[in-house]
């Protein structure tokens, strides 16, 4: 009877979570204990169990023999706990807070529109939206779900795409007045360009012609930290800008915005993701929901089918 003192289950997880992200303040954050607590329990566990399960020698935590065995038999455990719960839980409605963090675009032009639709459907769920150009970790910044645009790059994160769409080159008629468009990438001298200020942005961009394919300098006179003042500054008659037909394409067809050099356009998309933690391929409910909604109801193509237009949010 001793044992029901114990919470193995608990033990286990954290564990495990140490373990998969490779250190133990990586962990707390993501169980939101402290470092110390993760360590203390991890020893304790150790303790009752009479074996070193990690060495702690380097700064990476590595297994050792009985810690590889444990934590192979701990995974099977979790996955059957986690199992027995959703079994019971299967008929719950999805309840609770869904943190979400979106890129500019993505979430003035699709999320913010369909979020009543989304809580409508699911009236116990609270959405906790945060909309920013920044590249967060979900882990520090507690996000369930974030969107991410652009190539994906290797982590231990999740993710369901949610479309793709191509780049354009587009400007104002109003701007196009003023200077004729560029016939060839040469031209793009002659030109205001408008361009981001981002560490991780390509202050270049991509062309081709037949086979070939190359880069010129886009080092613009007005330089933002997002897409959509990029967007409203071309619209403005600012310069050229390089945008994603998701974000602008409501504005080509409405002749907000022209494109310009697509004989050159080398046909380069981006990928639209949403990204979650997840572990063993698990996600509770209410975050699950969230992610499910998205993949059915975004149409990347036609931004126009979500229930209310960005207008409506100010954000014309």
């Amino acid at each position: 009877m001793a044992r029901l003192e114990v919470n193995r289950a608990g033990e286990m997880e954290v564990f495990v979570r140490a373990v998969e992200l490779g250190g133990f303040s990586a962990a707390a954050r993501s169980l939101r204990m402290t470092p110390s607590a993760v360590s203390k329990l991890v020893a304790r566990l150790e303790a009752r169990l009479g074996a070193r399960l990690i060495n702690r020698s380097t700064r990476k935590l590595q297994l050792t023999a009985e810690g590889l065995a444990f934590h192979e038999r701990a995974l099977r455990v979790l996955a059957d706990l986690d199992e027995a719960e959703r079994a019971v839980a299967a008929g719950a409605a999805p309840r609770g807070r869904v943190r979400v963090n979106s890129n500019v675009p993505f979430g003035l032009h699709y999320l913010l529109p369909l979020a009543p639709r989304f809580t409508e459907l699911h009236p116990e769920v609270t959405l906790d939206i945060t909309i920013t150009d920044q590249v967060i970790d979900l882990m520090d910044e507690r996000a369930d779900v974030a969107i991410r645009v652009g190539p994906m790059r290797a982590s231990q994160l999740m993710s369901r795409k949610l479309g793709e769409s191509r780049m354009a080159i587009v400007a104002s008629p109003t701007y196009l007045a003023r200077r004729p468009a560029p016939a060839s990438p040469a031209e793009l001298a002659d030109h205001s360009l408008i361009s981001f200020n981002f560490a991780r942005h390509c202050d270049e961009w991509p062309f081709r012609a037949g086979n070939e394919r190359f880069f010129l300098p886009a080092h613009g006179q007005v330089m933002v930290g997002d897409g959509e003042s990029a967007r409203r500054l071309a619209i403005a008659g600012q310069g050229l800008a390089r945008l994603s037909l998701f974000h602008i394409g409501r504005d080509i067809a409405a002749g907000r915005l022209v494109p310009v050099l697509e004989a050159f356009n080398p046909g380069d998309v981006e990928e639209i993701n949403a990204v979650y933690l997840g572990q063993g391929g698990w996600l509770p409910a209410r975050i699950r929901s969230f992610i499910d909604f998205l993949v059915e109801t975004v149409d990347i193509e036609n931004p126009s089918r979500a229930d209310r237009k960005p207008e409506e949010f100010g954000h014309s």
